[in-house]
């Protein structure tokens, strides 16, 4: 899973060298942290933040209803 994701999120910013997706593994189910340099984050996100929402439905579908995508906005 993590792999797909951080392949569709390098494809879509201007800085793909500094994509980093994580797996966590936490008690209320797991997560993919994606973490883009802070000139990408409002590309991931999208208008109204429809690409973040279209990323967050196709791992879903993938991976299934327990896996969640969050955007961080730290770098």
């Amino acid at each position: 899973m993590r792999p797909a994701l951080e392949h569709l999120v390098k494809g879509i910013v201007e800085h793909p060298d500094e994509v980093r997706v994580r797996f966590v593994d936490a008690r209320r189910g797991a997560r993919l942290e994606v973490r883009v340099h802070p000139d990408d984050l409002g590309t991931v996100i999208g208008r109204g933040g429809r690409t973040a929402r279209a990323l967050r439905q196709v791992i879903g579908s993938v991976g299934g209803k327990g896996m969640r995508v969050d955007i961080v906005d730290a770098y």
